[in-house]
């Protein structure tokens, strides 16, 4: 597979699960690492994954499986990290290998929380890893519908554009489409944002608030995007691509949306506390919005009311229908 050599997918969840799924349509092998080996036990048994897209089935002869991370990276060129942004840090320091010169793909759409800083920025402090080796995937996509093969789109981000093209052709497919960038922190911060717009998408359904509310809520969100992203990483680009503008709207419509899921059930009345425990899934966007909020305060002050709104709303115990409220006026 050219430079990407030997591949390994790091987590087990839907988009990691997703995503083998696609590297198996084009590649002979790959390692995957998975968590807890009863698990694994589990997947090599009923050849699905257990937990996540069970209805997907694979050819598990094909696939290297450890429970051991440092085992599934040691003999891998590329790793393919699809862990939940809150248990990322802790997972990726496990791992005592020399990553400097090998592919880091993330697809984790989040942002690591405490420390604050996108998932390629965290590799390159930790583990020295160069930006022409980091990829990023940005949507606008749901694992879920890439499990059912619908029509789906990837962008994949990197600042060696042929190597971007070298991913995309890894994960190719009749039914997925595939547009390249060198945006990789407007991609990431991008989809961290979207997460926290589509929690405020989710908390108007919530409330019952009405389509139209809806509409100019994310309509002004994608704006509030735009400033925050051209503000940290200044460069020309056109917000309304897929990776900004269509990850948005798919994050903030989809009944897949976790985050507008969690979102809704806060708006219906349910304490921040019930619903993270009501969700089985993690709703990135939670841990999204504080990091964000802290950058945004501390070092690019750009106009945010939505994210304010959505910060009081989850960190101050603020009710939706008040912070909502005071964002009315702020729309155009």
């Amino acid at each position: 597979m050219g430079a990407l050599g030997k591949i390994a997918v790091i987590g087990a969840g839907s988009w990691a699960t997703a995503l083998a799924k696609l590297l198996l349509n084009n590649n002979d092998r790959i390692n995957w690492y998975v968590r807890r080996p009863e698990r694994i036990d589990d997947f090599i048994k009923y050849h699905r994954n257990p937990v996540y897209l069970s209805d997907v089935t694979f050819d598990t002869a094909r696939i290297n499986f450890y429970s051991d991370i440092n085992a599934a990276v040691a003999d891998a060129d590329t790793l393919v990290v699809a862990v939940p942004s809150p248990y990322f840090k802790g997972e990726a320091e496990k791992i005592n290998a020399d990553l400097s010169g090998r592919n880091i793909v993330s697809a984790v759409k989040g942002i690591v929380p405490d420390d604050n800083m996108i998932v390629t920025d965290w590799f390159k402090s930790r583990f020295g890893c160069k930006d022409s080796n980091l990829i990023v995937i940005g949507g606008p996509c749901h694992a879920e519908e890439v499990a059912l093969d619908h029509l789906s789109y990837l962008t994949i981000g990197c600042h060696d554009t042929e190597k971007a093209g070298e991913f995309a052709r890894a994960i190719a497919g009749i039914k997925l489409k595939t547009i390249l960038s060198h945006d990789v922190e407007g991609i990431e911060y991008g989809a961290v944002l979207k997460n926290v717009y589509a929690i405020a998408a989710g908390m108007v359904n919530g409330m019952k608030a009405g389509d139209n509310f809806k509409a100019m809520l994310v309509c002004n969100a994608i704006r509030e995007m735009r400033r925050f992203i051209d503000a940290i990483a200044p460069m020309e680009r056109d917000i309304c691509r897929s990776a900004y503008l269509g990850d948005l709207l798919v994050t903030a419509y989809s009944l897949f949306s976790r985050n507008h899921n969690f979102g809704a059930m806060i708006g219906k009345g349910h304490s921040v506390k019930a619903a993270k425990m009501e969700m089985e899934m993690v709703a990135e966007g939670y841990y999204g919005t504080r990091c964000i909020y802290e950058i945004n305060e501390a070092t690019v002050k750009a106009d945010m009311p939505i994210l304010r709104c959505v910060y009081r709303i989850l960190y101050e115990g603020i009710t939706p229908r008040q912070a909502l409220a005071a964002v009315y006026d702020s729309f155009s």
